[in-house]
C-alpha cells in the first residue's frame, strides 16, 4: 500500500529499537495526528465494508473466494493466514491493492484437491473476512496475535546441534513445566522454538517471577552449549503470538538467511529473482520451487515483515512446481534501490520457502500427555543417535499428537532397524512411520536403551532419568 499523506510514518519495533538504544516520544501534535489517522481509516471502512463472496460454481476443481475492502497495511497477510490456518490449499491467486481498495480472488482445495463443500469452514471463512470482522480487525490484536492466559509461552533461538530438543524438554520436565503446544524449526545451522507450557501443579501458567527466572537462565545455558560464537535467546510471556508467523520473524532476526561460506548451491534450492520495473517504480519478485501447503503464507509473511508492500501478484500451482510473482515497494514508497538489498530479499525469501521443508523421516506420536512426555520421547531418539530436524508437539483432550522429522546425527540415511526398536520401546501404536515405503521386515534389534526405557509409556513415573543439570 503506498504511503498516504495522511499517515504516520511506523514506530520502530521494540528489537530495532533495541538496537539503536534510542527512545522516540511523540509530541502532542503527533499524538492527536495519529488518533486522528486511526478514526479516519475506521471512518472508511464504514463507509466501505469489507465483501467476501464464495463461489463454488464457477471453477470445476477449486473453491474460488474474492475479497474486496479498503485497504490497510498488512490485510494480504491477514487475509491468508486465515485461509492457511484452515489447512486449505491454496493454488492459484489473484492479488490487487494499488491505491486505497484491496481486491483479491484466491482459488482454494483441500488436501485431498476437493472443493470446500463443510458449511462451518465456509461460514467461518465468511465471518473471519467479511463485514462482522472489520471493525474488531482495527481495534482488536495485530495479524496473528493470541491473547491467552492458560499457559506460559517461551521463545527459544539458538545454533542447532544434535540432542538439543532433548536437553531443552528435559530442563523443563525437571522444573515441572509441561509442554501442551511446541513447534520447532532447524535451518541453516540455526534452531527456533516456540513453546507454550502450564504449571505441572496447577495445569495453568507459570506465576512464580523467580521460577521463570530459573527456566530462562537454564535454558539460555542449554541453547549457548559451548558455541560462543553465536548469540542464544530466551523470552518467557504469558500470551502468545501466531506460532509460524513468529518462527518467520524469529529466525529472520536470527539472520538464518545468511549462507555460510563456501556452500555450495543446491539444486533444490527455490529460484527466486528480483528485478526493477522502472515505468511504474515497482520492484518484480519471481518465485518458482516445488509446491507445497503454506508456501504463499511464508512468503507474504515474509515480505510483511521485511515491511515490503506487494500491490499485484498472481500465484499459480497447476502441478508439483509453483510459480508467484510480485509487484512490490518498500512501505516507504521505493522499490529495491541496491544489489544489496536485492541479494537480501533473494537470501529471505530463500530462507522463507525453505525453512518449512521438513528434511528426515516422519515419525508421529500418539499417547496420553503427561508431564516429561517430550523429554523422555526426544531422549530415546538422542539416544538412538536421531536428531530432530523439525517438530510439532499439540495436546488434545488430554492426548499429546507429536510430529517429528528425525535424521542419523552422523548425516547417514535412518537405520530402518533402529526405528524398529525405537517403536518396539514405545510401543508400535504409539509411534508410527509416515510417509516412508513399506517397512523393513527384518526382526527389530534389542535397542542399546532398551533396559533404561523398557515399560516407560506404561507408568508415569520417570524418577529413573537422569535430567539436564550440567547448565545449571
Amino acid at each position: 500500500m503506498p504511503p498516504q499523506k495522511h499517515t504516520a510514518p511506523p514506530p520502530h519495533t521494540a528489537e530495532e529499537g533495541r538496537k539503536k538504544k534510542s527512545i522516540h516520544l511523540f509530541t502532542d501534535s503527533e499524538v492527536f495526528s495519529l488518533k486522528m489517522d486511526d478514526e479516519y481509516q475506521k471512518l472508511i471502512r464504514r463507509m466501505n465494508p469489507p465483501r467476501v463472496v464464495i463461489d463454488n460454481e464457477s471453477c470445476k476443481n477449486a473453491t474460488v473466494i474474492q475479497v474486496d475492502s479498503a485497504n490497510k497495511q498488512g490485510i494480504l497477510l491477514e487475509v491468508v493466514q486465515i485461509l492457511t490456518d484452515l489447512n486449505l490449499m491454496i493454488t492459484k491467486a489473484y492479488i490487487c491493492s494499488d491505491g486505497g481498495w484491496f481486491m483479491d480472488v484466491f482459488n482454494v482445495t483441500d488436501h485431498d484437491g476437493n472443493k470446500i463443500t463443510d458449511e462451518g469452514i465456509l461460514d467461518y471463512i465468511e465471518k473471519s473476512l467479511g463485514p462482522d470482522s472489520c471493525f474488531a480487525s482495527s481495534m482488536r490484536r495485530s495479524v496473528g496475535v493470541k491473547s491467552e492466559s492458560n499457559h506460559t509461552a517461551i521463545e527459544l533461538t539458538g545454533t542447532d546441534r544434535p540432542g538439543l530438543l532433548s536437553e531443552v524438554s528435559a530442563v523443563l520436565a525437571h522444573l515441572k513445566c509441561n509442554v501442551v503446544n511446541a513447534e520447532v524449526w532447524t535451518h541453516n545451522t540455526r534452531a527456533a522454538a516456540v513453546m507454550q507450557v502450564t504449571d505441572e501443579t496447577t495445569g495453568g501458567p507459570i506465576a512464580d517471577q523467580e521460577r521463570l527466572t530459573t527456566v530462562k537462565r537454564l535454558l539460555c545455558n542449554v541453547l549457548k552449549g559451548s558455541n560462543k560464537s553465536r548469540e542464544a535467546k530466551t523470552v518467557v510471556s504469558h500470551g502468545s503470538t501466531h506460532t509460524e508467523r513468529r518462527l518467520h520473524q524469529m529466525m529472520f532476526d536470527d539472520r538464518d538467511y545468511e549462507r555460510m561460506d563456501g556452500e555450495d548451491d543446491s539444486s533444490d534450492r527455490p529460484s527466486v529473482n528480483v528485478v526493477n520495473w522502472n515505468d511504474k517504480d515497482y520492484s518484480v519478485v519471481t518465485i518458482r520451487c516445488k509446491d507445497r501447503p503454506k508456501l504463499l503464507f511464508d512468503i507474504v509473511c515474509t515480505l510483511t515483515d521485511m515491511q515490503y508492500v506487494v500491490f499485484h501478484g498472481n500465484v499459480e500451482a497447476p502441478g508439483p512446481e509453483a510459480y508467484q510473482e510480485y509487484c512490490i515497494r518498500h512501505i516507504d514508497g521505493s522499490p529495491v534501490k541496491s544489489d544489496a538489498e536485492r541479494q537480501r530479499v533473494v537470501q529471505c525469501l530463500e530462507a522463507a520457502i525453505q525453512r518449512r521443508v521438513s528434511e528426515g523421516l516422519k515419525l508421529e506420536l500418539c499417547t496420553t500427555d503427561r508431564v516429561g512426555l517430550l523429554s523422555d520421547v526426544t531422549r530415546i531418539f538422542r539416544e538412538n543417535s536421531l536428531t530432530v530436524t523439525r517438530a510439532e508437539v499439540t495436546t488434545r483432550a488430554g492426548k499429546a499428537v507429536n510430529t517429528f522429522y528425525v535424521r542419523d546425527a552422523s548425516g547417514y540415511p535412518v537405520d530402518p532397524k533402529i526405528i524398529d526398536s525405537i517403536r518396539q520401546t514405545i510401543g508400535q501404536t504409539i509411534l508410527r512411520v509416515k510417509g516412508t515405503p513399506e517397512e523393513s521386515n527384518q526382526a527389530p534389534q534389542e535397542s542399546p536403551t532398551r533396559f533404561l526405557f523398557g515399560g516407560l509409556f506404561k507408568s508415569r513415573s520417570f524418577c529413573n532419568f537422569g535430567l539436564v543439570r550440567s547448565y545449571s
